[in-house]
């Protein structure tokens, strides 16, 4: 599903329903960062992990340290 582009009032509108106030001149700039990071996440959506155990299955080998002094 494409995702339309977020414009510069529609970022303010999320920025005050999350209770931030965004002055008007930074608008464009959350916009930029806001459809970067939508982007970075919808490529991450695309990967597959079906074969990739969760990460709280992860158990590090602790390795024997013989060091001689």
């Amino acid at each position: 599903m494409p995702a339309l582009a977020l414009t510069p009032p529609e970022a303010a509108r999320w920025a005050a329903r999350a209770g931030l106030r965004l002055p008007a001149e930074r608008h464009a700039a959350v916009t930029v960062v806001a459809d970067h990071i939508h982007h970075v996440v919808a490529v991450l959506r695309e990967l597959d992990f079906e074969d990739v155990p969760p990460a709280a299955a992860y158990h590090p080998v602790q390795e024997a340290h013989r060091a001689a002094v």
